[in-house]
């Protein structure tokens, strides 16, 4: 399991298409893939509903949990993504 706390510098936060890429990403991983939005639930990662439902914006802390086999190279794209400052998702 690999787990990391990420300041969210995409301008728009985790909405429209950084969002969708974050999904896409955690959606490679075999195992559960978590987010939750500073101390609150976590959400599946890996279902776009969820992750737009935490309202991420620029600024906010999230903490991304990743499990199985390549965790930790599942979790340094979804670090990667959520720190990409362009809206686009880079």
């Amino acid at each position: 399991m690999a787990v990391r706390r990420i300041t969210v510098a995409a301008e728009v936060g985790l909405h429209a298409r950084p969002a969708a890429l974050f999904v896409r990403a955690a959606g490679k991983a075999p195992g559960e893939v978590t987010v939750a939005k500073g101390v609150g639930e976590p959400v599946n990662a890996k279902s776009i509903l969820a992750v737009l439902s935490l309202d991420v914006r620029n600024g906010d802390e999230i903490t991304v949990r990743v499990e199985g086999d390549q965790a930790g190279q599942v979790l340094d794209e979804l670090v990667r993504l959520a720190e990409t400052r362009e809206s686009a998702g880079g």
